[in-house]
């Protein structure tokens, strides 16, 4: 059995500064936001601590093609759409359930246990532009 995990102020805001975004912020957008009450915090606790609360089920890491990570507050598995154009990471109201990984382990011969899937295509706004 694990230690009961310390209470941190800077997790905390770590935490807090995840869960209010809806865009999916990266470790640098969260690090310049939870600098402003915490000033003498790190990139590196940022980054230590945005994969502890990865790892505990707190939030999740969202790896882009772009080779950058962004993380979501929104831990249970759902969909995420990226546009085309302008980037953007989007929650898509698409939530896959048991059956889907019944159905898929069926036929393989390992364990599925999570699945992430990504639509892609153009948004609302880039939409309105052209």
């Amino acid at each position: 059995m694990t230690a009961p995990m310390k209470k941190s102020r800077q997790r905390e805001a770590i935490l807090q500064c995840v869960l209010s975004h809806h865009d999916h912020p990266t470790a640098d957008t969260i690090y310049m936001e939870v600098r402003e009450n915490f000033p003498n915090i790190s990139l590196g606790t940022v980054y230590r601590n945005l994969s502890l609360l990865t790892k505990i089920g707190k939030i999740k890491k969202i790896s882009c093609e772009d080779r950058t990570d962004r993380f979501d507050g929104l831990a249970r598995p759902h969909s995420h759409f990226i546009c085309d154009s302008c980037g953007c990471l989007l929650d898509l109201p698409y939530y896959p359930d048991a059956s889907l990984y019944g159905q898929l382990n069926e036929n393989f011969d390992g364990k599925i246990t999570e699945c992430s899937i990504v639509f892609r295509g153009v948004c609302k706004d880039c939409m309105s532009k052209s």
